[in-house]
């Protein structure tokens, strides 16, 4: 029995007995080792014993891969001091009052869950869809609990789509110190007035952690962060929304120059072109001699492409380099020149876009912060939601979030 009772693990009780039934399941009867309760009215400790209650079965971890069940009879106690001596039942720490299973098994529950599924996990456990869900409901929370944060440094905002292909976007918060990412929050809506109610909401104390917040290039999501936090943060757009404006630019010239050579060459002179558009995406300096002939051989067809393709490597060769911010803005600005005077219209938006958000772009120089770390975070999310057919709750989505990000640092 006392070996039993180690791999049990479940303190203050008991075996009184094991059985083994026809499907092979384990059940363990136990029984409190601690003698009396708190009076449900008055409060006072009373251990005057007034039987036991109908006999609970719940989950638990499995043993030598046999399902487990612990049996326990929950003692009952009366109380002296309260008008009528009302009884009142012994709760124990180890499990949860109404749930099907034991605190640890719940907390093995989550574990598998992590990078699954609610439906694989019920499946793999061979228990109901609703114990999963009500594990998650009784250990993860559906919001932040500041109290839990030190320090915030560097918040992202970025946007995902509940349903692909719709604009039912939500926005998804995080923040990282270090290598730490923490989620904040996943808001209803994308609206400014949203945003800023958020970030106003964060505690005074963590406030004044906050260095830098990184965002794409929507306003909203800009001008809720000056608003919050004024002069004393960092708000930067996120280089890579910056590079991703940019290059489609170069993309959109480079697909109306392959449908006008389409039409004006001869086939076979026009399929020594293919595959242009990932060599026009590729690193610069991880092109190979044949990849180099291809590209030569389409700026001979396309001497204005062959400009758009110099002007966005030279821009990534900027945002590439290790300089100050100040040094950036020269270098910006000279990029500007050579766009304007050659012609192009395809960095047009592009243009627009620097000549409103300069100051947020060139933020990146600073200390080079990114959103990547909310990107890599989207990315796992978005597979979260195909694996699981769709999460359309917000306040479920975070609590998913969390367990993915926490999950294996809270139960192993």
């Amino acid at each position: 029995m006392d070996i039993i009772e180690k791999l049990l693990d479940i303190p203050n009780t008991a075996i009184e007995s094991i059985e083994v039934t026809e499907e092979s399941d384990v059940v363990i009867t136990v029984r409190s080792t601690i003698d009396g309760t708190r009076c449900h009215k008055c409060g006072r400790k009373i251990n005057k014993l007034h039987g036991h209650g109908e006999a609970i079965t719940l989950r638990h971890l499995s043993i030598l891969g046999r399902k487990t069940y612990i049996r326990i009879r929950p003692a009952r106690y009366r109380c002296t001091h309260c008008e009528g001596k009302p009884t009142t039942t012994q709760k124990l720490h180890w499990y949860k009052e109404r749930s099907s299973c034991t605190i640890a098994y719940e907390e093995h529950i989550l574990l598998q869950l992590v990078n699954s599924t609610v439906s694989d996990v019920s499946m793999k456990e061979d228990i109901g869809y609703e114990t999963v869900m009500g594990a998650i409901q009784c250990h993860i929370e559906d919001a932040v609990n500041w109290d839990e944060i030190e320090r915030l440094n560097v918040i992202g905002l970025d946007e995902i789509a509940l349903k692909k292909g719709h604009k039912d976007f939500v926005v998804i918060v995080t923040a990282r110190d270090c290598d730490k990412i923490t989620i904040l929050a996943v808001l209803n809506d994308r609206k400014k007035s949203t945003v800023k109610a958020f970030l106003s909401s964060i505690p005074e104390r963590l406030k004044k952690t906050v260095t830098t917040v990184c965002s794409d290039m929507y306003d909203g999501y800009i001008n809720a962060a000056k608003e919050v936090f004024g002069e004393d943060v960092v708000v930067v757009i996120d280089r890579f929304h910056v590079a991703k404006l940019y290059r489609g630019g170069l993309d959109n010239l480079r697909k109306k120059e392959i449908a006008r050579l389409g039409a004006e060459l001869a086939e076979e002179e026009y399929k020594k072109l293919k595959g242009v558009m990932w060599l026009l995406r590729k690193n610069a300096k991880d092109l190979v001699d044949e990849e180099l002939e291809v590209l030569e051989r389409l700026f001979k067809y396309s001497p204005m492409l062959e400009i758009a393709y110099k002007l966005h490597n030279d821009l990534t060769d900027i945002f590439d380099s290790d300089i100050s911010k100040s040094e950036a803005q020269v270098k910006i600005d000279d990029w500007i020149d050579k766009a304007i005077k050659s012609g192009l219209t395809c960095f047009n938006n592009f243009l627009s876009t620097l000549d409103t958000r300069m100051c947020e772009i060139v933020n990146y120089f600073i200390s080079r912060q990114t959103s990547g770390f909310v990107e890599g975070l989207n990315n796992k999310i978005k597979v979260t939601k195909r694996r699981c057919y769709g999460i359309f709750n917000v306040k479920h989505l975070f609590q998913r979030i969390h367990l993915d990000i926490e999950g294996y640092s809270l139960f192993t």
